[in-house]
């Protein structure tokens, strides 16, 4: 058997391709700094920005004109405190910037980020009890207040982040009963206590006094039986996506999901994947361009529908 032969040009190859990515299954985050007038460069991540709620516009239009259909909001208040109050305000940045693009951008799925680490004073998913444990009544009762935020805005996808045990069904039930039974929920389901996220809470303003860790609610990093019960009980609870976080240390994850469930499956290339291959290219260890299409590649290959990749507009640029 001749294999090579199905290699032997740029045509085959690409005729042969069992998996293809475009960018309409790309996702492109967004940082929404309310205190900032022009957009701030994130010196952990370059190229990415963080940006104020006018200059974002112009940020989608031009990944609008790339060909890529969704966005994930991350908001950063001017103002931190314990119960993460401007997560919620109808007013705050993340809102503002909703609204402003289901006018302008009709046909783009705005998708916002639904968890209190950016807004809380101590940079923690939620407020503490006097134990140092989180409170996961208060903070469920916070995080429903967000995504109705979010919802009256027109979001068309809440995605709850925090890995907080029931915030799924809790806040299915919040949209159904106030009219909003038609916005989707995308699930962080499989969530891992990552050594990757470390230049997201730079871009997210979220470690300026962050002490700790999230061990306590985020997946431990040697489980995978347990991401099969995450995914499960979210499932259960009338999860419209799941999602795997982070996404290349996680491939076996993945692709055992897909496997399993039906849904609409997402994965987020984190932070700390962009800028290992943003430092890996700039040291001229690596193809930056060849290194983006094979791990978004392996992405799909792995079963993802989706892409959440700080690579979107790179990759649809090319």
């Amino acid at each position: 058997m001749d294999l090579m032969r199905l290699r032997q040009s740029a045509g085959i190859r690409a005729l042969m391709s069992e998996t293809q990515v475009s960018a309409s299954q790309l996702v492109m985050p967004l940082f929404i700094h309310e205190g900032i007038s022009e957009p701030r460069p994130v010196a952990a991540m370059p190229g990415v920005f963080q940006h104020s709620v006018d200059s974002v516009v112009d940020e989608v239009a031009e990944l609008v004109g790339l060909g890529i259909r969704a966005v994930l909001l991350f908001g950063i208040p001017v103002e931190k405190t314990p119960t993460a109050d401007a997560a919620f305000n109808p007013n705050g940045g993340v809102q503002q910037v909703i609204s402003v693009l289901k006018q302008k951008f009709p046909e783009l799925v705005v998708m916002a980020d639904c968890c209190l680490c950016e807004y809380s004073a101590d940079g923690h998913c939620g407020p503490r009890d006097s134990a140092g444990n989180i409170d996961l009544e208060k903070t469920l009762i916070i995080l429903e207040k967000v995504a109705l935020s979010y919802a009256k805005a027109g979001v068309d996808i809440v995605a709850p982040s925090g890995m907080m045990d029931g915030m799924i069904a809790r806040l299915r039930s919040a949209l159904d009963q106030n009219g909003f039974s038609r916005t989707l929920l995308m699930s962080y389901a499989v969530k891992y206590a990552s050594a990757f996220y470390g230049p997201f809470r730079e871009a997210a303003g979220s470690g300026d006094h962050f002490v700790g860790h999230r061990k306590d609610h985020q997946m431990n990093p040697a489980q995978i039986r347990e991401a099969f019960r995450e995914a499960q009980a979210d499932v259960d609870q009338g999860a419209d996506i799941l999602m795997v976080k982070p996404g290349l240390p996680y491939l076996d994850v993945l692709a055992q999901l897909r496997q399993r469930h039906d849904l609409p499956l997402a994965v987020y290339q984190v932070s700390g994947e962009y800028a290992m291959i943003k430092a890996a290219a700039a040291a001229g260890a690596l193809d930056e361009r060849a290194a983006i299409q094979e791990t978004l590649t392996a992405f799909r290959r792995a079963g993802a529908d989706l892409i959440i990749t700080y690579f979107a507009k790179d990759y649809a640029r090319l």
